[in-house]
């Protein structure tokens, strides 16, 4: 049965996106990632889309969304990667489990700060899925 897993962060714009597609990409076999933000952009980061282009694990139905479009599913995980979602996530029924991972937001740095998110990303939350659905 696939594990569900959400990335929390304000704008869903960054760095829930980012980890989304890396964990879908590593971890789909087993687990399906959602991102979505607190107060959503409605836009993915042009700089966020351009690195998973690199890594070829860009997907077009990535795209920024509200947390209200995602509350039908019933989550295994929720990671909060900013501290803005990790004080207004709001509670999850059943077993979910809710752990913070705060990263930088590269949102107005230059690409190599996206190409700096996505190296963390891959060595802290990558690791972190797979301890707590294993």
């Amino acid at each position: 049965m696939m594990k569900k897993v959400l990335v929390l962060c304000t704008g869903n714009s960054c760095r829930s996106i980012i980890a989304e597609a890396l964990i879908n990409s590593e971890l789909g076999e087993r687990i399906e990632a959602y991102s979505s933000g607190v107060s959503a952009s409605g836009l993915v980061n042009p700089n966020a889309k351009k690195i998973l282009e690199v890594k070829n694990i860009w997907k077009e139905e990535y795209h920024s969304k509200r947390l209200e479009t995602l509350l039908h599913i019933d989550f295994d995980l929720v990671i909060t990667v900013c501290d803005n979602a990790s004080q207004t996530c709001p509670i999850f029924p059943g077993k979910t489990e809710i752990v913070h991972l705060g990263f930088d937001d590269p949102d107005g740095m230059g690409f190599e700060e996206f190409e700096t998110c996505y190296k963390q990303v891959k060595e802290k939350l990558i690791p972190l899925v797979k301890y707590f659905l294993s």
